[in-house]
């Protein structure tokens, strides 16, 4: 029997998201025309693929061996159609304001010369992976290993945190902050010194850009990511308070939609991001 390609791939977007919405979001096409081509796949094979659910649908086992047996060689075909970027396609990119601004930016940059139309969203991972799965965004780059349905992820890069100060403030002096309950400043001291951070923040700002900007200027204490702090402390503006023999890591990830990688202007953007940051990941991986 001859199926469609595009059949197909229809099929395996609804199947990796579990959505029909989701789906024709992925695809750039209607809901109406993501349900047709469904059924025209139904009728073709004769059997059901999908049971409707009053949020989503679920596959059946049919769907399941057809999904197993097609999904290599459909993303295998979207790598290949994705190698060039085709003008005007837009790619919506969410992540961390410091990360996506100072890093990522920057090596997407020679892809917006050549016609890439990019959109960015910042914000807490939790609620970016959320609109990934919901087909508002086309690619995250998260704080976390993603353990949401229709989401599929790789590791990106290993981010090193460092503590610093600048020049002739002591390791006790005032801390700068991003958040209240100071998440990168307590896995530090756990890690590096083996207990647990008490103190308080003196000042608590929601950007590591303006904590490196508060502590460069004599502020006081906090812990940041090395890539964002490397300039200062070779220039000397800034100091490592500490030299542990192995510094706390957080391993940053790339994650997509399931079947998102059909779109050949998110494929791009995808593997150009993981070729030129895939150095950064720990020897060990």
């Amino acid at each position: 029997m001859s199926l469609s390609l595009d059949l197909l791939r229809t099929f395996l977007a609804v199947h990796r998201t579990g959505s029909i919405t989701a789906a024709a979001q992925t695809l750039e096409l209607s809901q109406p025309a993501v349900t047709a081509q469904v059924r025209a796949l139904e009728a073709a094979l004769d059997r059901p693929l999908f049971d409707r659910l009053p949020r989503g649908v679920a596959p059946t086992a049919a769907a399941d061996e057809l999904a197993r047996r097609v999904a290599g060689s459909l993303d295998a075909l979207a790598e290949v159609v994705g190698s060039e970027l085709p003008s005007g396609q837009s790619v919506h990119l969410g992540g961390p304001a410091e990360f996506v601004c100072v890093e990522a930016i920057p090596v997407l940059a020679p892809l917006v010369a050549e016609g890439l139309v990019l959109r960015t969203t910042f914000g807490l991972t939790d609620d970016l992976l959320t609109e990934l799965a919901a087909g508002r965004l086309d690619l995250v780059i998260s704080t976390v290993r993603p353990r949401v349905r229709g989401v599929q992820a790789e590791a990106l890069y290993d981010e090193e945190f460092v503590l610093v100060a600048a020049p002739g403030v002591p390791m006790d002096g005032p801390i700068i902050a991003y958040a209240e309950d100071l998440p990168i400043i307590r896995r530090y001291w756990r890690t590096v010194f083996g207990r647990r951070a008490s103190m308080t923040a003196r000042a608590i700002i929601p950007d590591l850009r303006g904590v490196l900007a508060a502590v460069r200027a004599g502020a006081g204490v906090s812990v940041l990511p090395a890539y964002l702090c490397a300039d200062d402390l070779a220039a000397g503006r800034l100091v490592a308070l500490a030299s542990p023999e192995v510094p706390p890591l957080n391993t940053g990830y790339l994650a997509v939609r399931a079947g998102g990688l059909a779109r050949p202007a998110v494929a791009t953007v995808y593997g150009h991001l993981l070729a030129e940051f895939r150095g950064r990941l720990a020897p060990t991986r």
